[in-house]
């Protein structure tokens, strides 16, 4: 029963983290969340699947 307590308690906290990151941040936006910027994830420069951008015009470099 501590163990379930415990691991609510810590999903709350991150459930919590995000909430205040999401509020902090301007229009609720995360930066830089685009697939297309990273060169692990985008070898071939290819568009992300879920904008639909290139990575030259993404807003976050």
């Amino acid at each position: 029963m501590k163990l379930v307590l415990i691991t609510i308690g810590m999903l709350a906290l991150g459930f919590a983290g995000i909430a205040i990151k999401i509020w902090a941040k301007k229009d609720g936006k995360f930066a830089g969340t685009c697939a297309s910027q990273s060169p692990v994830l985008n070898k071939d420069g290819e568009p992300c699947g879920f904008c639909g951008k290139l990575p030259e015009d993404c807003e976050n470099k």
